[in-house]
């Protein structure tokens, strides 16, 4: 596969964790990212090569749910002092910058759709091309089985979940560890 006209060297896997709520005070449409969760992986041996996090401040709903904080474990005490969207975009796109070309990937649509809401209304520019990587679909393909949950494709596989379930950096940590049981991961 190419970006730009040239061959991809890296898989960029990411996960994001964002606000949310068990009792609709937080519609889906005004979700935010709390964390952001990055791994750069070497196409050719898939290979992780470095790992990035970051979490961030919300705006649209400062004060993390109960919900939210039980589902992901980030405590407000993370968020009150991370960088804001802007910030940590510009911190993971410098971080991510000397891997390219490479592919932004992630477990489904919903990372790729989170990050394009965010941009919008943070008017910040989205920091992709349009191509994405969906190991969801990819890895139910492999298995002739329908897209599946992270824990489930893992247990599909005989793996145990590494980490806690809903962080950042380790559901990615996670997704690679499904990658690299996909047998023609270059149709990504």
């Amino acid at each position: 596969m190419n970006v730009n006209g040239e061959p991809i060297r890296h898989y960029l896997v990411i996960d994001l964790e964002a606000t949310c709520s068990n009792d609709r005070s937080i519609p889906r449409h005004e979700m935010e990212i709390i964390e952001i969760g990055a791994v750069m992986v070497a196409t050719r041996t898939l290979e992780s090569l470095s790992e990035f996090r970051t979490f961030v401040k919300p705006v649209r709903n400062p004060r993390l749910s109960a919900f939210c904080t039980e589902l992901t474990g980030i405590r407000q005490e993370d968020v009150d002092p991370a960088p804001r969207w802007a910030g940590a975009v510009e911190r993971l796109i410098g971080w991510a910058e000397p891997f390219a070309p490479f592919l932004f990937c992630s477990w489904g649509d919903y990372d790729r759709r989170q990050l394009e809401q965010d941009c919008l209304f943070h008017k910040v520019a989205y920091p992709f091309g349009r191509a994405h990587g969906n190991v969801k679909i990819l890895f139910g393909r492999s298995v002739s089985m329908p897209p599946m949950g992270l824990g489930t494709a893992l247990r599909r596989l005989g793996l145990p979940f590494e980490g806690r379930e809903h962080r950042g950096i380790d559901d990615a940590r996670n997704v690679v560890r499904i990658m690299r049981a996909i047998p023609n991961l270059d149709r990504l």
